[in-house]
Order: structure tokens, then C-alpha cells, then sequence
């Protein structure tokens, strides 16, 4: 059975044509430490998910509730998927990111830049192109979120693997960088500054470099993570933007409006879209998964279409 609240905060009339003024958020699962990472599997209608300090990936579905499918998962983070089911994975432990094939196979795409081990990448969103785009804050190497030791790199950046998998340095200018997400169009890359509490704007040329930095959105929160931060992010397919901060997930228009809150029981750390019209929200919050109902479909991504 699922536990349900009513938690919709308006900030703008807007909003109530994203989302019902009385719709519930909710709660799937729990008695986890740290979730994170929620990604939709369309073929398997499940949602997997990462319990970070708990060393362990999971998945849910409404047929076979929680199961454990990786123990340990190297404290992973952020995932996503491409058209063809490749699993792009972000580890704590062992500072790479990583591609699992449907098969079961590793691939590592990327650990160290100018041979320094990155840090601990954090989220990852691919371009329709498979050009890969992926934060490195270091949040991994404390302790509980990951395995705490010090840090070679001298900054946490963005980075950036075009399709011939060589490995871009795009910005190294963030406080802590977090989570990813592109506009419909893909012309545009919403980046995180954790405890600067603002979301950042890239203009992504054709050949997928950055120019064109500036602050989308600011003063989301403190930057204080018990209060609530930005961190994982996501778009609608009407060019919205939805990320993490105090009280649950901050919507906000293509122009930065803040239009409301979807109020959540616990710190919201992620989300994403999913359900068999993909206009589900589930948002992986401290202990527990939570799902609410949208009157709007996620932002079409090449993954949506894996059979």
C-alpha cells in the first residue's frame, strides 16, 4: 500500500495547468539511508534507484515492490539511460563514470583529466547524439556518501564526452556542481551550484561545447543541505524546470518564473519522469521513493522510446 499527502504550493496560476491543485504525493517505498539516482525503465516498467551510504542499487515496481540488484554499487549516484538500454552510471567510490550494457558488461568512460582521478561524478544527462555531459563535485569523497580521502583536482567542474569519447573540461568555476538537465530543444544546459544556491545556464553549440554561462535561477534555499538544496534537476516536455530545494521540487518556467512548490514529506535529493505515459514525478527523498501524478509528460529524451 502507498501513503499519500496533498502538497501543492502555488506561486503563480500557471502552475495548476502542471499540475492538480489536489494531488497527492505518494510514498512507494522505504527505510532506505540516502536515496538518489531514480531512473525509469520503460521495458521493465520499473524505476531503479540508489541508496548511496547504503552501498546498494535498487529498483521498484508496482508488481514486484523492492528488489536489491547491486550490492555494492560503488556508492553510486546520478543514472541514465540511452535509446539502445545502456545504463550511464555515476560513482562515488571509484570516481567514474561508467556504461553497463544490457548484457551486464562495464565500460568506463571517464576517471581521470589530465591525470588527476576526478573527483566523484554526481549526475549525467546525454545529449540525442550520445554526447555525455556529467557534474564532479566532492560530495564523494566524504564521508557517507562515499569513501572519504582527499582530492586531486583542484576545483569541481563539468565535463563534457563527445561521441569519439574524448573528455572535455567545460566549466570549473562552480562551488559544488550537482545535477544536469537539458532544455527540449537541447540548445540549453541547466547546471547546479549547490551551496550557491542557483541554477546556471549554458548555451550548447552543435559540436556540444558551452558557452554563454550565466544564472538561470538563484536563491533556491541557503545552500544549506539540511534545509533543503539544489541538486537533481529535471525538465518538462513544456520546457519547465524542476529541481530540489526547501519544502520538496521548485518548479519553474522556461523564464525563470517560480511558479510553486510540489511539497514533499522529507529533503527531496532527485528526481525524474516515468510511468507508462512518462507523466509521473518520482522523487527519491532521504528514506523513501514518493510518486505524484502530472497533467504534463517529462521532456521527450531518447531513452523514453527503449522497448
Amino acid at each position: 500500500m502507498t501513503d499519500s499527502i496533498q502538497a501543492v504550493e502555488v506561486k503563480s496560476p500557471e502552475m495548476l495547468k502542471l499540475i492538480d491543485n489536489n494531488a497527492a504525493v505518494e510514498k512507494l517505498c522505504t527505510g532506505f539511508w540516502f536515496t538518489e539516482g531514480p531512473i525509469w525503465n520503460a521495458k521493465e516498467q520499473c524505476l531503479y534507484f540508489s541508496d548511496m551510504p547504503g552501498d546498494v542499487r535498487r529498483r521498484w515496481s508496482a508488481k514486484d515492490g523492492v528488489k536489491e540488484v547491486r550490492k555494492p554499487s560503488n556508492k553510486c549516484n546520478g543514472m541514465t539511460y540511452d535509446a539502445a538500454g545502456n545504463l550511464y552510471v555515476c560513482e562515488h567510490v571509484t570516481s567514474s563514470l561508467v556504461m553497463e550494457t544490457p548484457s551486464g558488461e562495464r565500460k568506463v568512460l571517464a576517471t581521470h583529466w589530465q591525470g588527476k582521478e576526478l573527483n566523484s561524478p554526481n549526475d549525467v544527462v546525454l545529449r540525442s547524439d550520445k554526447t555525455i555531459y556529467f557534474s564532479d563535485p566532492s560530495y564523494g569523497r566524504m564521508p557517507v556518501f562515499g569513501l572519504e580521502r582527499k582530492q586531486d583536482l583542484g576545483f569541481q567542474g563539468l565535463f563534457r564526452i563527445s561521441p569519439d569519447g574524448k573528455l572535455h573540461l567545460e566549466a570549473d568555476d562552480f562551488g559544488q556542481t550537482n545535477g544536469v538537465c537539458f532544455s527540449p530543444d537541447e540548445k540549453i544546459l541547466y547546471v547546479n551550484d549547490s551551496p550557491r544556491a542557483h541554477i546556471r545556464a549554458f548555451d550548447v553549440a552543435p559540436d556540444g561545447s558551452l558557452s554563454n554561462s550565466r544564472i538561470f535561477a538563484e536563491k533556491i534555499g541557503d545552500g544549506v543541505l539540511e534545509n533543503g538544496i539544489v541538486d537533481g534537476m529535471k525538465v518538462d516536455e513544456k520546457g519547465n524546470v524542476y529541481v530540489t530545494g526547501p519544502r520538496g521540487i521548485w518548479v519553474l518556467s522556461p523564464g525563470a518564473k517560480h511558479l510553486g512548490v510540489i511539497r514533499m514529506p522529507e529533503h527531496a535529493g532527485n528526481l525524474n519522469w516515468g510511468g507508462k505515459q512518462w507523466d509521473e514525478l518520482y522523487c527519491a527523498c532521504s528514506t523513501s521513493i514518493y510518486r505524484v501524478k502530472m497533467k504534463v509528460r517529462g521532456n521527450p529524451v531518447a531513452y523514453m522510446s527503449m522497448r
